[in-house]
């Protein structure tokens, strides 16, 4: 570019930017607009070429203009966009320390917890805040150190737009990478979300939280409960994340308090089936049938089948814990088909791998239904009648025999 060429570029920016200082906010806007036909993708050198070398100034006076009047919401989305490009800007970080230095992340941040923000507007600024995460170590430290996982957080599970919620567990799974510092923070904050309400975000949530956990050299033990409540799903998807999770956790030292909690929940109280008859009467007018106790109960029976099939061990710990009559009764009890399914398919699992508890499993049925049993566990339910279904539920095992006598055969 000549001297010529360079000058007249420079008037053209100067001119540029003194519209910009001068104009309302309805000259802002169409220069915005123009700006982001015009700008979208190009790369750093390409924008100092642009501005003349004083690109910075414009990101400058875009990050001002956002400070003071996000409040207000107005061209707040064309705004973002805008620094988007800057902050996209390949090659270069030159343009993320200068936002940063201006009090960036912080407006960021301010804007998702607004609560008069449109949902497009948090969107926007998460994928500011992911950009910022993606460049690295020190650019996630920020974040974290201006309260922002909880800010995140909150964001992901007020929001009811997937797409705010995406980029919301984008942002927190980016946090989770390459961030040692701060990696137990974004632990205990993904905990803490699982109490959330939303199926979309539980989902997302639990899906984080294996790839955290798996860097994680123990377990906190707070992750237990929210983890077991999370089988009450109506959403298999939710289950799904749920009990793979609690597979990935057979390696950490919670697993008995999980092992206990599942074998637990094959048994709910009488106080707990009647809470839940009133609580889901009142909510929305469901049958016994379909209560969440006893969905709870039909997804701890599926995850003792995984773990089961998975690890002879974890077998061994089930089996000392009583969860074999656990099972039996829930077989027997006709108030919930799934429940009984996924009960009859992890005892066969056991009767398959132990002998003696085949034995008493055969024993207890009775040779008609046990062949039944055998034949097809999952069809079991169609063939008990009102007297086998009473003695599953009355029948005790002596677990501690039971066991004794495995070990004596082996």
């Amino acid at each position: 570019m000549s001297p010529h060429e360079e000058q007249a570029n420079i008037d053209k920016v100067l001119s540029f930017l003194r519209e910009w200082d001068r104009g309302d906010s309805k000259v802002r806007s169409h220069m915005l607009n123009s700006f982001l036909t015009q700008n979208t993708g190009k790369t750093f050198y390409e924008l100092e070429l642009q501005f003349a070398q004083v690109s910075s100034l414009f990101l400058a006076r875009l990050t001002t203009w956002v400070r003071l009047t996000y409040m207000f919401g107005t061209f707040l989305g064309p705004q973002l966009k805008a620094i988007r490009i800057f902050l996209s800007a390949s090659s270069h970080d030159q343009y993320l320390m200068e936002f940063l230095e201006d009090g960036g992340v912080l407006t960021l941040l301010d804007i998702l917890n607004h609560p008069q923000s449109k949902e497009e507007d948090k969107t926007e600024a998460l994928c500011l805040l992911l950009t910022v995460s993606n460049a690295g170590r020190k650019y996630k430290e920020i974040i974290c150190e201006s309260h922002g996982v909880k800010a995140i957080a909150e964001c992901l599970i007020k929001s009811n737009i997937d797409d705010t919620q995406e980029t919301a567990w984008a942002l927190l799974e980016s946090l989770s990478h390459g961030n040692p510092k701060y990696q137990d923070q974004v632990y205990k904050g993904l905990i803490a979300l699982m109490a959330c309400s939303s199926p979309k975000a539980q989902q997302l949530v639990l899906h984080t939280l294996r790839t955290v956990q798996s860097k994680m050299k123990t377990a906190h033990h707070s992750i237990v409960g929210p983890l077991l409540n999370m089988l009450r799903s109506m959403h298999l998807e939710v289950q799904h994340e749920a009990i793979n999770l609690i597979l990935d956790l057979m390696n950490f030292d919670v697993r008995p308090m999980l092992l206990s909690g599942l074998v637990a929940l094959l048994r709910p109280t009488k106080e707990d089936v009647q809470q839940h008859q009133i609580t889901e009467a009142a909510e929305s007018n469901k049958m016994t049938g379909s209560l969440s106790v006893f969905v709870q109960q039909a997804a701890a029976a599926k995850a003792i089948r995984l773990l089961a099939e998975e690890s002879k061990e974890v077998s061994h710990e089930l089996l000392s814990i009583g969860m074999i009559q656990h099972l039996l009764c829930i077989v027997g009890n006709r108030e919930h088909i799934d429940a009984q399914i996924q009960a009859s398919l992890a005892l066969k699992h056991f009767v398959q791998s132990f002998p003696v508890i085949e034995e008493h499993v055969h024993r207890v049925m009775g040779s008609t239904l046990y062949e039944a049993f055998m034949n097809k566990a999952e069809a079991l339910y169609m063939n008990i009648d009102e007297t086998q279904a009473a003695i599953l539920l009355s029948e005790e095992i002596k677990i501690t025999e039971v066991l004794d006598g495995n070990n004596s055969e082996g």
